[in-house]
């Protein structure tokens, strides 16, 4: 079973963390969305979310992916976790799948994994990202894949992200088995 670690804290955009969550656990892929602190979370919209664990109690564990929600502060409060960044350059290390949507993307250009690579963020975020990686090729598609680096660009991107995640992890026909199930 593939697994999925999904960081998040106050401020997370809802759409983008818990859309990503449902349809990576309706393809069958063992997700565990860790707060920082353990404790729950309030959305940027007051939605109150549940943790499954307590960021520093999973980070060492094996995964296949890991995947950062925008929404601010969540994604500068992730940018600035040194537990977080260690976690995602691990996997960079291992050849693991990095994604981010919308205003996570800047966490990752922080973190120096969008060096050289095809990037795309929230539209307000664009230059930041721009400043924080100068060498990666900055895309205003949907969802960008460039090898194992894969972003997006906010709450409406979300599905099709989290589609993508699928085929990366699985194929094209897993994510359009599950496409069809939700009608997307």
């Amino acid at each position: 079973m593939k697994r999925v670690l999904i960081p998040f804290t106050q401020g997370v955009e809802e759409i983008e963390c818990v859309a990503v969550v449902d349809i990576l656990r309706r393809a069958g892929v063992e997700v565990i969305m860790a707060s920082l602190d353990g404790n729950a979370v309030t959305g940027r919209s007051n939605i109150t979310i549940m943790p499954d664990a307590k960021f520093a109690h999973v980070s060492h564990e094996e995964w296949d992916m890991i995947v950062l929600p925008g929404g601010l502060p969540n994604a500068y409060l992730l940018r600035d976790s040194s537990d977080v960044k260690a976690t995602v350059l691990r996997l960079k290390k291992q050849g693991k799948i990095i994604a981010g949507i919308c205003a996570a993307s800047t966490a990752l250009a922080a973190f120096g994994v969008a060096d050289n690579k095809h990037i795309t963020s929230y539209p307000a975020m664009k230059e930041e990202v721009q400043k924080l990686a100068p060498t990666a090729i900055y895309l205003d598609d949907a969802v960008v894949e460039d090898d194992s680096l894969i972003t997006s660009r906010g709450a409406g991107t979300a599905i099709e992200f989290a589609l993508r995640l699928i085929e990366k992890l699985y194929n094209k026909e897993k994510s359009a088995e599950i496409r069809t199930s939700i009608i997307a």
